[in-house]
């Protein structure tokens, strides 16, 4: 049994050659495969057989080596240089000599404007139909940030241009700088790796992502869909500033506010100071103007109030009931005296019939009242019949009375 064909173990290692060889059989069996990418780098030297290229991942720090034949290069209608986009088509080889990968490529494809707007459109679908541009997702911006997190490249004119307007706005806002390549395979994973840390910052309130004007390619990574998950992901609000205003990269779609140039964006975010105080003191003095007619109108309302008689002369009402009173009681006091006047008349008139009909009148006219005693209760006699011999009684006359006994009982 050979080293090669041997069970791998630490007492039978293979090789650094089998393990070379197993690896490149592998790979080889991949056969021929389409791989699309970002050129970085195209050498292809005078009188040489061999042209070497390196093919970047654009969302990724990812790249392969790529071999050709020079003709291939000069044959392609459209110009292969770095940053170029392009589908190539070839076989995975291995060199088991130096340990290295590369694509050996028979076809090398530039990739179209429209075919690029074409995948644009399709990540737009895409991210749109999972909500990343739902105006419900949209987070507002800061009244007044104190530090803004600015994501741009190295001393471009989008960079000067958001320093130097928001602080001429506010001259305490501090801008933490992140300086990216804006363009070019590079451009994704720098900027992505530099928003991550942004966002992790909790002094910084607000992100721009700004980048100056430029054509369809060179605007690709702020379409590109790593980017657009990493922005959307963010919880510190996120204000695009790409390019100028027809420039629509979909990064205008996934940040919470776009802006038509990164000087827009400034002015977005950082508010000028000192429109804002004149601002303040407007409404200051709409609101004391406001609140000086509000105080004038209810003041002529209690004025207005006050000036009716039942305030003016809130005791009016009493004095008018009083009188009505006093004339009620005087009016009370009349009857009660007539009433009292005519009975006393009646009481006067019934006393004097029954002075005539009484006793005391008959007596006065020569009559007399014999009434007996020595019963149980003293009563007047009617008749003879009551007068037996020996009764006591008690005869009662105008002036007086007297008392006698009866002697001899008889009828007149």
């Amino acid at each position: 049994m050979t080293g090669d064909s041997a069970p791998n173990t630490a007492e039978n290692p293979w090789p650094v050659r089998t393990l070379s060889f197993k690896l490149a059989d592998w790979i080889h069996r991949l056969g021929q495969v389409w791989v699309e990418g970002q050129l970085t780098q195209v050498n292809a030297r005078p009188g040489t057989r061999t042209a070497f290229l390196t093919l970047r991942d654009p969302a990724a720090d990812i790249s392969i080596s790529l071999t050709c034949d020079p003709d291939l290069l000069r044959r392609s209608e459209v110009p292969l240089t770095e940053g170029a986009r392009v589908v190539v088509y070839g076989r995975p080889s291995f060199y088991a000599g130096r340990g290295t990968l590369s694509l050996r490529v028979t076809d090398i494809r530039p990739v179209g404007i429209g075919q690029l707007l074409a995948r644009i459109e399709r990540i737009k679908s895409l991210l749109a139909a999972e909500g990343l541009f739902d105006a419900r997702r949209k987070r507002p911006l800061p009244f007044l940030p104190h530090t803004v997190g600015l994501i741009s490249g190295r001393g471009s004119a989008a960079q000067r241009d958001v320093i130097a307007v928001a602080t001429a706005r506010w001259g305490h806002v501090r801008v933490r700088l992140s300086e990216t390549p804006v363009q070019g395979p590079l451009a994704v994973p720098a900027i992505v790796e530099q928003l991550e840390l942004l966002d992790a910052d909790p002094h910084v309130e607000v992100i721009v992502i700004a980048r100056g004007g430029g054509s369809v390619e060179d605007l690709l990574p702020f379409s590109d869909e790593t980017l657009l998950r990493a922005v959307a992901a963010c919880r510190t609000p996120v204000v695009s500033a790409i390019g100028h205003e027809p420039d629509n990269p979909l990064l205008d779609l996934v940040a919470d506010v776009r802006a038509a140039t990164p000087t827009d964006a400034a002015k977005r975010v950082v508010p000028e100071v000192e429109a804002e105080l004149a601002g303040i003191e407007a409404l200051r003095n709409r609101s004391a103007h406001a609140l000086r007619n509000w105080v004038t109108r209810e003041q002529r309302l209690i004025d207005g109030l006050r000036a009716r008689p039942v305030l003016a002369r809130p005791l009016r009402l009493v004095d008018e009931q009083r009188g009505a009173v006093d004339r009620l009681t005087g009016d009370l006091r009349r009857s009660v005296r007539h009433h009292l006047t005519v009975e006393q008349h009646r009481h006067a008139q019934l006393s004097a019939r029954l002075a005539t009909l009484g006793p005391a009148q008959t007596l006065a006219r020569g009559y007399a009242v014999v009434q007996r005693l020595d019963d149980d209760a003293p009563h007047a006699v009617s008749s003879v019949d009551q007068l037996p011999s020996g009764a006591r009684v008690r005869i009662r006359v105008a002036d007086g009375a007297a008392r006698a006994v009866v002697e001899q009982e008889g009828h007149p």
